[in-house]
């Protein structure tokens, strides 16, 4: 029975100084881990759980067989790595603070606002470029909805979806992400100008579309979803049809999708990793991977979180209906901003980027004042 390491950032501070240096920057984002949890699992079982500071990482080492604390080794390093920008045509997209990611949808029923721009190509303009001029640093365009029991797309009906969203944005100068599982819609794209591709399957559904991602050299999201056909919603790539453990089994999913995909020939530097909220979880598990988030740094790409508008929202609140969960999905957003996260898929750019700029403002302050410290001696 194989036994696997996790290192999971558990305390964090405002900024090393808080912490007189005892504080790693995550991923090169505007969040600064202190305290830290090594956990080895096996069989389904945690058998080690060990605490430390940022100066006890190598103390903590001493207790793990050699195998274990070379991959916990290649962890700690992949929680400190600063990821390059994107490059997307003409943009260059930073991590050094949370990106907003727009989403357009071009679908007659995806769960939020299907319909609204499918065959009102001006109100597609209008949403777009109010996207981009209220600080959306993308546009996702997706044309196939997968929201619970939807059915599916035929690729030819998705590519006359996607391809004059995709032309309009691009005349807009705006980057374009396309939302697909299937590489002849992402050709389609391509041909039209898009940058990159968010693939919900992480890779999966499509045998061509590994090859054709790496053969165009763009930038790739690798979302976990269980589903292996049709459904991505559906358990069947999940022993027993449920998840034992969420957190580590979406972390181990996404660590073998992205060891795919770099054995397909894409450039690691080209990967993003999203651990698909509301893709085949329970509400329950949605809340641990929410609150796990810090941990996925620990793969060694940016991360990508969408949360935006999910049905979680309405269950803990109201059961408000998706376009009344604008409240919950800006709190879902902070969350992911002090996990450190890279970059938020949303529905509400205006009231996300100010959200965005707000925290920042506040980690700014937070960087510079050194008010509270004792005088240098």
């Amino acid at each position: 029975m194989t036994a696997s390491v996790y290192l999971h950032p558990i305390g964090f501070a405002s900024g090393p100084q808080e912490e007189e240096g005892a504080a790693i920057r995550l991923a090169g984002s505007m969040v600064y881990g202190s305290r830290f949890a090594l956990i080895v699992r096996e069989g389904g079982t945690v058998t080690q759980r060990l605490l430390f500071g940022a100066r006890g990482f190598e103390a903590a080492l001493t207790s793990l067989d050699p195998l274990l604390a070379a991959e916990a080794q290649q962890q700690w390093a992949n929680i400190q790595k600063v990821h390059a920008p994107l490059e997307l045509g003409e943009r260059r997209i930073r991590f050094d603070q949370p990106q907003v990611m727009g989403v357009l949808n071009v679908t007659p029923d995806s769960f939020s606002d299907g319909g609204e721009f499918l065959e009102k190509e001006d109100a597609g303009r209008r949403h777009a470029a109010a996207m981009l001029d209220a600080g959306a640093a993308l546009i996702d365009i997706g044309g196939e909805s997968t929201r619970p029991g939807g059915p599916a797309t035929w690729e030819g009906d998705e590519i006359e979806r996607i391809a004059p969203a995709v032309e309009y944005v691009t005349a807009m100068g705006g980057a374009v992400s396309i939302d697909t599982r299937r590489a002849s819609v992402l050709q389609a794209g391509l041909e039209r100008g898009a940058h990159m591709l968010n693939d919900v399957s992480a890779l999966r559904y499509d045998p061509a579309m590994p090859d054709l991602a790496a053969r165009a050299k763009v930038p790739v999201v690798l979302m976990h979803s269980p589903g292996r056909g049709d459904d991505v919603h559906a358990m069947d790539s999940v022993p027993g049809g449920r998840h034992a453990d969420v957190v580590s089994e979406v972390f181990d999913a996404l660590k073998a999708s992205r060891e795919r995909a770099i054995a397909a020939g894409i450039a690691e530097t080209n990967i993003m990793i999203d651990p698909g909220i509301g893709f085949g979880k329970t509400l329950q598990e949605n809340l641990a991977l929410m609150n796990a988030l810090p941990l996925f740094h620990a793969l060694g790409s940016p991360l990508l979180v969408g949360v935006s508008r999910k049905r979680m929202i309405g269950a803990l609140s109201k059961e408000e209906d998706a376009a009344n969960r604008l409240g919950g999905s800006i709190t879902l957003a902070v969350k992911a901003f002090e996990a450190g996260a890279h970059m938020l898929r949303v529905h509400d750019v205006p009231e996300t980027v100010q959200a965005r700029n707000v925290w920042r403002g506040m980690r700014d302050a937070a960087l510079t004042d050194f008010s509270q410290l004792p005088p240098l001696t």
